[in-house]
């Protein structure tokens, strides 16, 4: 290698090295963090696995109402932000009791409410196509029922890449100018949850 072509190659690397925040999202979101489902599946789960071994402040609650947002701001420890896990499990839901239009009914009535109070509202959706694809029954699009319900009016969107195969969520991201933060290992969503939550030093 002459010496252009060395030089040209050190500073290629030099400045991918040097790029400010390359790993790190470039929005933030504030804590305590709610964390919570659409659909009651799994996912949700993995979500909070991280935030633990993060230590960031959250609350897990995967049949959070918007009570419990009004209760966090009446004591003075309001929420900043509010993950919302979609993807749709019958048996999640049979066990909690619940339909997929009443999770669509108490995560409308959440979301309401965390505008109302500038939380920010994080749509997730952390489980793949293999979540997407897995439907009970013929015809059933339960888990497409929670995205609706969710990802078109969050303030972000958290994504496996595989699940985004089709573009659904990409769609749904352009249509509304949101942003969209694709992941593909496990790995990757920690580094990000580690992004987006990150607290800046105090001066």
């Amino acid at each position: 290698m002459n010496a252009r072509y060395r030089w040209l190659a050190i500073l290629i690397l030099c400045t991918v090295i040097c790029l400010p925040g390359a790993a790190a999202p470039a929005e933030k979101a504030g804590l305590p963090v709610l964390v919570t489902s659409c659909g009651q599946s799994p996912g949700p789960m993995k979500v909070q696995v991280f935030l633990k071994k993060l230590q960031l402040d959250h609350v897990y609650n995967l049949q959070a109402s918007a009570k419990d947002l009004v209760a966090g701001k009446s004591a003075g420890t309001p929420f900043k932000s509010l993950i919302i896990v979609s993807g749709a499990s019958l048996k999640g839901m049979g066990a909690a009791g619940v339909s997929i239009n009443d999770e669509i009914a108490r995560i409308k009535a959440l979301i309401e409410e965390a505008r109302k109070q500038g939380i920010k509202v994080i749509g997730a959706h952390v489980e793949g196509m293999a979540r997407r694809a897995q439907g009970a029954a013929p015809g059933d699009n339960s888990d497409e029922m929670s995205i609706d319900a969710v990802c078109p009016f969050s303030s972000l969107l958290i994504v496996r890449k595989d699940g985004n195969e089709d573009g659904r969520f990409t769609t749904i991201s352009q249509a509304g100018k949101i942003p969209l933060f694709e992941f593909e290992k496990n790995l990757d969503l920690e580094q990000l949850l580690a992004g987006l939550f990150r607290q800046d030093p105090a001066p």
